[in-house]
């Protein structure tokens, strides 16, 4: 990725930068000297870098089938990429100059650069190790979370027999401008990301010095999502496990409000690290983007996601309300109720049914009406593993989570979802593993690049 593409992202951080501290920043150009020098300087620009909070996955909602929209509305959007995405047009990029998904990820790719190299040229003492390996275990972080969003839209899905030869993302590892970016093969991806977040985890503070910040529960928990998409149920095993050993709260849905158009704060207590998908989808807003049906008939009389998800609209639909953002942002970042789901899906790919069990069950208590619930058991794994993945979805939904599992599950026969929308009379349909379950790279990024794009 040349100059030409990188002068809005170094702009961004330089502005977000003279924010965080005037007196460090005095309008200086020249990224080289954009040099944070102290490790509260550091840490302020991981903070405050517009915008680290974003998980940069949103274009995937508007395809993933959770929710449907009329062809009235469907004619109503202006944004002819929302209108392209719904409908799965493979040319959904086409004109635009800007795409979220990869300037802002790189933006927080870059921004980790920028703290690492100053870190690399900051002496370590005895008083400042534990706050110097913090601040470097939240920028590998960061760098880890924007590469993996960024291979959850623009590579194809992990496939351990192809993966050294498919096409990955770039692995910018520098804040040089002028560095020739190429794309890494998907097994250098998902090596970088894993490596990254290890050394992550052997150095961030267990417990952050405040909630927006991640810990090791939150390292840990990233994780265990990159691993689950790899489809390597023992590494999601472990570090989901290790996850939830560093933080396990889990909310009582009975003390929630159920008329609350807003049931979740923010920070509730099972969120691990806040995130929100990067998305103000038209599609989506209530009374407009309506869940599917049959997903909403799926949830029992009794299960208490039924109000506290969705709120009913005039013609008898149902949109969604259930963002554990406490925002009209939908939540993206990482949560306790995935990790049980994590754990619970591991568990019963490795043949530990029991305790595939006690962790479903665990979670599913939490969700019903006192007195309601009664514990699900079976001796079926496969049975198992089933009502999990159904439980997943429900649980997770609009979370940004759905199409990285539409592309790992398509893989298995039993589990393959073939979505369809109708507009206008016109029935589109996305089959599994469809070449459009990967996203194009925009052209501009190709044409200032030269990186190579995806075929089809």
């Amino acid at each position: 990725m040349n100059r030409k593409l990188f002068i809005p992202i170094i702009i961004m951080i330089m502005l977000c930068a003279g924010s965080c501290k005037k007196d460090w920043l005095d309008q200086k150009r020249d990224i080289s000297l954009v040099v944070p020098t102290s490790l509260s300087d550091m840490r302020q620009l991981l903070r405050n870098s517009i915008p680290q909070e974003y998980e940069c996955r949103g274009i995937t909602e508007l395809g993933a089938g959770d929710y449907y929209i009329t062809t009235t509305n469907y004619n109503s959007l202006t944004a002819q990429l929302e209108k392209s995405g719904y409908i799965w047009k493979s040319d959904l990029f086409a004109g635009i100059t800007y795409l979220a998904e990869w300037d802002y990820s790189y933006q927080q790719v870059l921004t980790a650069n920028v703290v690492l190299e100053a870190l690399d040229k900051l002496s370590q003492t005895t008083s400042n190790q534990a706050d110097y390996n913090d601040v470097k275990g939240e920028a590998l972080f960061m760098r880890a979370r924007a590469f993996y969003n960024v291979a959850q839209v623009f590579t194809k899905p992990y496939e351990k027999t192809s993966a050294g030869s498919d096409l990955g993302v770039p692995l910018r590892q520098t804040s040089d401008i002028n560095a020739v970016s190429t794309r890494a093969t998907l097994q250098q991806t998902y090596d970088q990301i894993t490596a990254d977040l290890q050394t992550a985890a052997s150095l961030i503070k267990v417990i952050p010095d405040s909630r927006v910040d991640p810990g090791l529960a939150a390292v840990s928990g990233l994780l265990a999502r990159c691993y689950l998409s790899m489809g390597n149920y023992d590494k999601a095993l472990q570090y989901s496990d290790q996850s939830l050993k560093t933080y396990s709260k889990l909310i009582n849905y009975n003390t929630l409000s159920k008329t609350s158009t807003r049931p979740f704060t923010v920070l509730n207590d099972e969120v691990i690290l806040p995130g929100y998908v990067n998305t103000s989808l038209a599609s989506l807003k209530a009374g407009v983007g309506r869940i599917d049906s049959v997903l909403y008939a799926s949830y029992a009389a009794d299960d208490l996601r039924k109000t506290l998800y969705f709120l009913k609209n005039t013609d008898g639909t149902f949109s969604f309300k259930g963002q554990y953002s406490g925002t009209s942002l939908l939540f993206g970042g990482l949560a306790t109720d995935e990790m049980y789901l994590i754990r619970a899906e591991c568990e019963a790919r490795t043949n530990n049914l029991t305790a595939a069990l006690a962790d479903l069950n665990t979670l599913m208590a939490t969700r019903f009406k006192t007195g309601t619930y009664t514990p699900y058991t079976t001796t079926d794994v496969n049975a198992a593993l089933k009502t999990i993945l159904l439980e997943r979805r429900k649980e997770l939904l609009l979370r940004g989570l759905r199409w990285s599992d539409l592309r790992r599950l398509n893989k298995d026969p039993q589990f393959a979802a073939t979505l369809t929308k109708v507009i206008s009379g016109t029935t589109y349909t996305l089959l599994p593993n469809d070449p459009r379950y990967t996203f194009p790279i925009p052209e501009y990024v190709i044409k200032l690049s030269g990186i190579t794009q995806n075929t089809y």
